[in-house]
């Protein structure tokens, strides 16, 4: 029996769609798994996966979309949606408690049209590995939770975002794309740079601004990490939207 699965990849911008077809099972699941990240890693405001043409043969193997689901929640913040399930996949997607953090639709016009309504807002900069960044990725902050009317959350949002900026500033030296995501409960920063090397909490660095490495971002974020993003790394950070 073969074991091959084919992921077509779609930018119905503002939302992906990854249309699937052949055997879905623990062999395959790993390709899926690539597949969807590699959609996520462009930023998408949501991701549709259509099964379609899908033949689920291993029902555990449907864990991939959940786990795909809640990278997304941390980064980049958006909605996954599963869409034309056939119906031995639909009735176990509807049972398992596991599986069903990630809604499913009928068919993909469906999902893309709920996938683009359920858009969170967000600010984006692009910025160079200057001294500078921090105070722009600051202001970007600041200007995000005014608009979105957070005020309690601007000044630890503000530190946040600093340190992760600070920290592509002084390791990566690449530049960098900032977003600050509203996804209520949390407020959502994230900053792409181009190097493959994870972040990692070390020691302080006190003579340079936003100097205290990921010391605080840890300290003050509700969760944060670092994922691959493309040819470089993501790393983001959760805070409560109050």
């Amino acid at each position: 029996m073969s074991s091959r699965i084919t992921c077509e990849v779609r930018n119905a911008a503002p939302v992906a769609v990854v249309r699937l077809t052949g055997p879905l099972d623990l062999a395959t699941m790993r390709s899926v798994h690539h597949a969807l990240d590699g959609a996520l890693a462009n930023e998408p405001e949501a991701l549709v996966v259509d099964l379609g043409g899908v033949t689920v043969r291993d029902r555990l193997a449907l864990s991939v979309f959940a786990a795909t689901a809640r990278r997304a929640e941390e980064w980049p913040a958006v909605p996954v949606l599963l869409c034309a399930p056939p119906p031995g996949a639909a009735r176990w997607l509807a049972e398992a408690s596991a599986y069903r953090v990630v809604p499913v639709s009928r068919d993909c016009a469906e999902a893309t049209r709920l996938a683009g309504a359920a858009t969170a807002p967000r600010l984006r900069a692009r910025l160079e590995p200057v001294a500078e960044a921090c105070r722009r990725a600051r202001e970007l902050v600041v200007d995000a939770c005014a608009r979105w009317n957070l005020p309690d959350a601007a000044g630890p949002a503000s530190v946040v975002l600093s340190e992760l900026v600070g920290n592509v500033v002084r390791h990566a030296g690449t530049p960098m794309q900032v977003t600050v995501t509203l996804r209520r409960p949390y407020l959502h920063l994230a900053v792409v740079d181009g190097s493959r090397a994870a972040a990692r909490v070390a020691g302080p660095d006190p003579s340079a601004e936003g100097g205290r490495g990921l010391l605080l971002v840890r300290e003050l974020a509700q969760r944060w990490g670092s994922v691959p993003a493309g040819r470089g790394k993501a790393v983001w950070a959760m805070l409560p939207a109050t």
